[in-house]
C-alpha cells in the first residue's frame, strides 16, 4: 500500500480533537484516529462526530481492546470507525473475535504490538489470525526515557506481509525512516497535534513521505541521553515542574543574576556557617559544567562571593547554589554568573576546613546527590534526580509544545477555560 499519514488524535476534549483534525487533513493527513485517551473521555461520540465532520475519510478507533472483541469492534464499526485497534498481548480468541465483528460490519481489525515481549513473533501470529495490519507503538512512557521505535522497526517489517504502523515520536525527520524501513502507516501525534499550525505541520511530515527525504528539525524530539545542559537551558523550571506531575522546586532561595539560567550536574559541599574553605576547594575539584550546591546550614556569614564567583567562571562551572550566605552579589551581577543563596549578607566568614566534598545533601526536604541535574531560572531552581533526568527532560518538553499550541488557540480568541474545558473536570463536580 501507499504509506499512509495518520494523525492521532490524542486528546481529553472533542471541540479541540474536531479543530486539529479538520487543520490536519487539509495539511495531508489521510487517516483520523481518535485517540485512547479521547474514546476514554468522551466515549464512541467522537467517532460519531468524526465521522459526521469527515464523511469520506479513513476513520480510526484505537479501542486497545483487550475482551469483547465482537462487541468492542461491533460498537466502533457502528459509530463510524473503518479500523479498530485490539491489543496484540489479548487472547487469540479475542482477536478473531474482533476479526469477526469487522467484516461482519465492513471494517478492518488491526493490533497494537504495545507490551509485547517478542514483537516479531506476535506479530506472524496476527498476521496468522487474519488482522489488517500490526502497529509497532513506542508507548508515551517509553519515549520520554529517549526509546524510539526504529532499531527494531526493519525486522518487524520483514518479518510480516500484512502492512506494518509506526508509532511513538515519529516527526518529518524520522518518518521516511520508518518507510524505508518498511513501514507504510505513519502515526503522528504530538509533531502535529501540539504544534501552533496542525495544517503546516502536517504538510512538511506528508511533504518527507513522499520524497521519502528526511526534513531535519528540532521540535517533538527526544534525547536519549548524554549532555542534557543545552536542552534543560532552554526549558523553563516551571514545564519541568508541570511536565513531572507539579514536582517540587527549591523555596526560599534569591537568584542574584535575574535572567541567567542554570544548568548542570551537582556538585555537593557540605560545611559550617560562614566556613568558606570547602566551597573554594570545591572549585578545583568540579569539572566544568558542574552546578556547586553547598549546604552551609541555612545560616550567615556568607561563604560565597566574587572572587569565588570569577574563580568558579574561569573553571567552566554552570552555577551555585548556597544554603546560606552570599555577599558581593553587585558585582557577581556583573559577572552575569548564575548564584542562588538563602541569604545575602556583607560579612564572610573564616576558611577553618570544617566540613566535606561529595556529600549526600538534604534541604529544604530535597535530596541531593552528586550527579543529579540542578536547573535555574527566573522561578527559582529545581533538582532532577540523575536516574529519571533524561526522563523529566523529556516530559518538559512535552509539556513545553503542548503549550505552544494552547497559546495560539487563545490568540485565536479562546479562554484557557475554555480551552482546557476546566468546569468538565472539576473535582468538586
Amino acid at each position: 500500500m501507499q504509506p499512509v499519514l495518520q494523525v492521532a488524535l490524542d486528546f481529553a476534549d472533542l471541540d479541540r480533537a474536531l479543530q486539529l483534525a479538520a487543520e490536519a487533513v487539509a495539511g495531508g493527513a489521510d487517516w483520523i484516529e481518535a485517540g485512547t485517551p479521547l474514546i476514554k473521555s468522551v466515549g464512541l461520540d467522537c467517532v460519531r462526530e468524526l465521522r459526521r465532520a469527515f464523511p469520506r475519510a479513513t476513520i480510526v478507533a484505537d479501542m486497545k481492546t483487550m475482551d469483547a472483541g465482537y462487541a468492542e469492534v461491533e460498537m466502533a464499526a457502528k459509530a463510524g470507525a473503518n479500523v479498530v485497534v485490539a491489543i496484540a498481548a489479548a487472547a487469540d480468541s479475542t482477536l478473531r473475535e474482533c476479526v469477526q465483528a469487522a467484516a461482519a460490519y465492513n471494517a478492518r481489525a488491526a493490533a497494537d504490538l504495545l507490551g509485547v515481549a517478542d514483537p516479531v513473533a506476535r506479530a506472524r501470529q496476527i498476521q496468522d489470525l487474519g488482522l489488517s495490519h500490526v502497529g509497532f507503538h513506542t508507548p508515551i512512557d517509553e519515549q520520554m526515557r529517549g526509546e524510539t521505535p526504529f532499531a527494531s522497526l526493519r525486522a518487524l517489517c520483514q518479518a510480516v506481509s500484512i502492512p506494518v504502523a509506526v508509532a511513538g515520536g515519529v516527526n518529518s525527520q524520522t518518518a521516511p525512516l520508518a518507510i524505508e524501513a518498511g513501514a507504510s502507516i505513519i502515526i503522528v501525534g504530538g509533531a502535529i497535534t501540539k504544534a501552533p499550525n496542525a495544517r503546516e505541520a502536517a504538510q512538511a511530515i506528508k511533504k518527507a513521505m513522499t520524497g521519502r527525504s528526511a526534513a531535519p528539525t528540532n521540535r517533538f524530539t527526544r534525547v536519549a541521553g548524554g549532555d542534557l545542559r543545552p536542552l534543560l537551558l532552554q526549558t523553563p523550571t516551571a514545564d519541568l515542574s508541570t511536565g513531572n506531575h507539579d514536582w517540587p522546586g527549591f523555596v526560599g532561595f534569591q537568584q542574584v543574576c535575574p535572567g541567567v539560567p542554570m544548568a548542570g550536574t551537582a556538585f555537593t559541599v557540605r560545611t559550617l556557617p560562614g566556613d568558606w574553605s570547602k566551597p573554594v576547594q570545591a572549585i578545583d575539584h568540579a569539572k566544568p559544567g558542574d552546578v556547586l550546591v553547598i549546604d552551609a546550614g541555612g545560616q550567615p556569614p556568607a561563604v560565597w562571593g566574587e572572587l569565588a564567583s570569577l574563580s568558579a567562571k574561569q573553571r567552566g562551572l554552570a552555577g551555585v547554589v548556597i544554603h546560606g550566605a552570599a555577599r558581593d552579589t553587585s558585582a557577581i551581577r556583573k559577572l552575569q554568573f548564575p548564584v542562588y543563596s538563602t541569604l545575602v549578607c556583607p560579612h564572610a566568614g573564616k576558611p577553618k576546613g570544617f566540613g566535606e566534598l561529595g556529600a549526600t545533601l538534604s534541604i529544604h526536604g530535597q535530596t541531593i546527590r552528586p550527579g543529579d541535574w540542578i536547573v535555574g531560572d527566573d522561578d527559582g531552581m529545581i533538582v532532577l534526580p540523575a536516574e529519571r533526568a533524561v526522563e523529566m527532560a523529556n516530559r518538559s518538553r512535552d509539556k513545553l509544545e503542548g503549550e505552544e499550541r494552547i497559546i495560539q488557540e487563545i490568540n485565536n480568541g479562546k479562554t484557557l477555560g475554555q480551552i482546557v474545558e476546566l468546569a468538565k473536570w472539576d473535582v468538586a463536580r
